[in-house]
């Protein structure tokens, strides 16, 4: 007792000494009754943090705010990415778009244009390393092989010969492989012609970092009732609606006293957009492949839940591609925009 105030110095300088992180080491026979007993002769270690840090691998979050869970904005977006979600490569099936060509006839499509000395001496090359015919067909090489040529030797060197007309030598080294050496050069290039010639042989799939989520690893890392942001997003409208409601039996009393009014909020919020029948469409949605009705539809949702009054909404169709057991739905929301003091027109 007593010593309260030159505890808290001590721990405070022991932070501002580690870097937010400090540990408290118990004497013997002093440890709380809610501690667990040790199993050996050792002090038992508590360990304190002052960041959003995990103190054995360090990772760290910034302070959370709601713009790190935007991928629109660059505090919250994949760095990968740029949150676009998705990530460009070079696709081997377009590389090699016709299998039954061989090398010698320009399987490999990069290489093909101009058929220059160089890429026929060098195929030859690494023919004569493993033993094959230039003339092969592609689909008859083995597929380590079509790796070497596609991905490169690793650390196997290869003898090449080059004939440049007049001069003649020979060269000992690995070979790059088309797509790594594309990568690079692709990389590399300021040239706008150069890479617009390199886009015609990639494709595009899930950024690798972020998973397709288009979030930063540290939006991803936070966590409610066991999932991420990412995770709620990828649902349907009605599943989303669904496990907010099962949100609050997974948050203690005091969490629960934070998140009513929020949850509150996006119940509402799904709940017009599952009203006017738009409960199979997944939050994550391009707004590029939505048809007229449903675009229109997500308006309107919009519309009853900013609480306009005085408006005048003309809708052109506003039923189409929706199954009847929603119309019913769709008419009690007009109906309600209408009870709010604003004149509805449907075409």
């Amino acid at each position: 007792e007593g010593t309260e105030t030159r505890l808290a110095d001590s721990f405070r300088t022991a932070l501002d000494l580690a870097d937010g992180i400090a540990f408290l080491e118990t004497a013997p026979g002093s440890a709380p009754a809610s501690a667990p007993a040790p199993g050996d002769n050792d002090p038992e270690r508590f360990t304190f943090s002052e960041k959003f840090a995990c103190p054995v691998s360090g990772f760290t979050i910034p302070e959370i705010e709601p713009r790190l869970f935007s991928f629109n904005a660059p505090f919250g977006a994949c760095p990968t990415c740029d949150g676009l979600g998705r990530e460009l490569f070079f696709d081997e099936g377009l590389m090699v778009p016709d299998k039954a060509l061989s090398l010698e006839d320009g399987a490999i499509a990069p290489w093909r244009k101009g058929k220059s000395p160089y890429f026929i001496q060098t195929i030859e090359a690494i023919a004569r390393h493993y033993g094959f015919a230039a003339k092969t067909k592609w689909k008859d090489l083995d597929e380590e092989i079509q790796q070497v040529f596609l991905r490169g030797s690793g650390e196997t060197e290869i003898k090449f010969r080059y004939d440049e007309g007049g001069r003649v030598y020979q060269v000992e080294r690995t070979f790059e492989g088309v797509i790594p050496n594309m990568e690079r050069r692709y990389r590399e290039t300021d040239s706008a012609w150069i890479r617009e010639e390199f886009e015609r042989f990639q494709n595009n799939r899930p950024c690798g970092d972020c998973g397709g989520y288009r979030l930063r690893p540290e939006a991803l890392a936070v966590k409610i009732a066991g999932i991420h942001v990412g995770q709620v997003v990828q649902m349907s409208i009605a599943e989303a609606f669904a496990w907010c409601e099962t949100v609050p039996d997974s948050l203690t009393k005091q969490k629960n006293e934070v998140a009513r009014a929020i949850l509150k909020e996006i119940r509402e919020r799904l709940g017009f957009l599952n009203n006017v029948g738009l409960q199979y469409l997944t939050l994550s949605r391009n707004a590029g492949t939505l048809s007229g009705g449903e675009a229109q539809r997500i308006r309107l949702a919009s519309q009853i839940g900013s609480g306009l009054t005085g408006v005048l909404y003309v809708l052109d169709e506003p039923s189409i591609g929706l199954h009847q057991r929603d119309n019913d739905r769709l008419l009690t929301t007009l109906k309600n925009l209408r009870d709010q003091g604003n004149t509805v027109i449907v075409v």
